[in-house]
């Protein structure tokens, strides 16, 4: 029997994206149904997260429900500490009622750096260099979203193709080089979210 996980994360680009990184884990039997956004662009917080997760909840049946809910948030210029401990601290008492696992995850500093991992993949999908970037260090990235678009040029970057590109990686390259990708593959495998 496969392990259901919904994944909350912050926006469309992450919807998008997430079920191509994270669609290798189906060979261990792990049912990544859904990738979860807050409404109306909203940032992830504890009462965002707990809004989103109760919704989810409720409306399956019990027989259908996921084991597990992974809330990635990205680290932005924090330290991930700092954007997971707000709603870590929180959400699980807010969520006494609701039988699944609560884990906690972050891209650092944005889902974009994880793209950098894997320079081939990048490179593929760009049909150019990536200029002045280390990807074995992705997670060092000082902005890499924006590197990203400058590197598109005058195509503009959407939810689709932050999805095209994601369909372009290999996350095992991408967990190499990212602590912060193992980590979020991590937490929705198993429950481990260490680096």
């Amino acid at each position: 029997m496969s392990k259901r996980v919904v994944v909350i994360a912050s926006g469309e680009t992450e919807r998008k994206a997430l079920p191509y990184l994270i669609r290798h884990l189906a060979a261990q039997g792990i049912d990544v149904e859904d990738v979860r956004i807050p409404p109306r662009h909203r940032a992830i917080n504890v009462a965002i997260a707990e809004k989103l997760i109760r919704s989810i909840w409720f409306e399956r049946a019990d027989d259908a429900r996921p084991g597990k809910f992974v809330v990635l948030v990205d680290t932005d210029r924090s330290s991930p500490d700092d954007m997971i401990a707000p709603i870590g601290e929180g959400l699980p008492d807010r969520l006494r009622d609701i039988g699944a696992s609560i884990q906690f995850a972050v891209a650092q500093p944005h889902l974009e750096a994880w793209y950098f991992a894997d320079a081939s993949g990048l490179r593929r999908y760009l049909g150019r260099d990536l200029g002045n970037v280390d990807p074995s260090q992705p997670d060092a990235m000082e902005n890499p979203k924006l590197h990203l678009k400058h590197l598109l040029g005058s195509r503009p970057y959407t939810s689709l193709v932050s999805q095209a590109i994601a369909a372009e990686l290999n996350a095992a390259t991408i967990a190499q080089c990212s602590p912060s990708f193992r980590a979020f593959i991590a937490a929705v495998e198993n429950g481990g979210a260490g680096a």
